[in-house]
């Protein structure tokens, strides 16, 4: 249900209003009162349509899961409603305890994909979870249920709208952290992930562009040197590798040029480097995906939106693009 604070519980209310096809494909993990809530502000907004919440005892139940309602399995303990556009330790909780569930629904094979709503990073730090973000999150919970170190669970963030997929180096660190971690290794970690989702998805041949660092992609060393020693030797590893890769390209042109269909994805050195472009094209139509995983797992391309907590009014379209994402996903690569 992503943050009881913000437009998480909403969107899922309307996406079920919007798209009733979905209603006994889709469980929500999250809490009753908190969809009630959200439910008796976005129906309004719908016309008035009914949407009962339907709490499940647990995923044994799904058969159960009604056409005419919002399937739920509380997965925190219930307490006060959390204020709607606050951040508070109480909806970071709420937050990670919903995550935490769903995430183990689908890696025990109960469940087939994860779709996570918008959480608010600082209600999680003020709740003490050690990890900036759902992508952190879920790749700790991944290599616990694998019994790996999480150094061994390498994931990275993609993120797609209609035309264009970037890929991330690095997620979530300070630019100057990020410029730090552009290394040939985790360069080269991200193609080979980058290449094995699109591979899962019957896109063996997938067009891999690496944009470069620096303006102009360097300009052949006079405005930095990181895509002589740093990119060039991973992309020609990959090449050598047999993957259809190429770059270091100018980062100002490479994202046009891959949604005028010349590359079906490019590999980003940093978080906005990446996001900004996608983001350009539309929110609405915006998907996260985090590639690395041994489970489907996808989400809208936008935050909490505490600015539109509680008015009914938030768009589920993102949300509707996520959920379709993940039921194909998961019908290409079910592992």
């Amino acid at each position: 249900m992503g943050d009881p604070a913000g437009i998480g519980p909403e969107i899922v209310v309307r996406a079920l209003l919007e798209r009733p096809d979905l209603r006994g494909q889709v469980v929500v993990a999250g809490d009753e009162a908190t969809l009630r809530r959200a439910a008796d502000v976005v129906r309004p907004q719908c016309g008035g349509a009914p949407l009962d919440v339907v709490v499940l005892g647990g995923p044994g139940e799904w058969a159960h899961a009604s056409r005419q309602g919002l399937a739920l399995i509380q997965t925190c303990a219930p307490g006060a409603l959390v204020q709607w556009g606050r951040i508070s330790a109480e909806a970071g909780r709420a937050a990670a305890d919903s995550i935490a569930a769903a995430a183990r629904w689908v890696l025990t094979g109960q469940a087939r994909a994860l779709v996570t709503a918008p959480v608010h990073k600082e209600s999680l730090a003020v709740a003490g979870l050690p990890h900036p973000g759902h992508t952190e999150f879920l790749q700790a919970l991944a290599a616990e249920h694998a019994g790996v170190p999480v150094s061994e669970m390498p994931v990275r963030m993609m993120l797609s709208a209609p035309g264009l997929a970037t890929v991330l180096v690095s997620i979530h660190m300070s630019l100057r952290q990020a410029l730090e971690a552009v290394t040939t290794e985790r360069v080269m970690d991200t193609i080979r992930i980058t290449a094995a989702h699109y591979r899962r998805c019957g896109m063996p041949d997938v067009r891999i562009a690496v944009a470069g660092l620096n303006p102009h992609a360097g300009e052949g060393g006079l405005f930095g040197r990181e895509e002589i020693e740093i990119l060039q030797p991973a992309v020609d590893r990959a090449r050598a590798d047999g993957l259809k890769v190429s770059g270091p390209h100018a980062p100002d042109t490479v994202f046009m040029r891959a949604r005028q269909g010349e590359f079906d994805v490019v590999v980003a050195m940093y978080h906005d480097q990446g996001l900004i472009p996608v983001k350009l094209l539309g929110l609405e139509h915006g998907v996260n995906t985090t590639l690395g995983l041994p489970m489907v797992r996808t989400s809208p391309d936008h935050g909490t939106a505490f600015d539109l907590a509680g008015t009914g009014r938030a768009s589920a379209a993102s949300l509707l693009e996520a959920v379709d994402a993940a039921i194909e996903m998961s019908r290409l690569s079910p592992s």
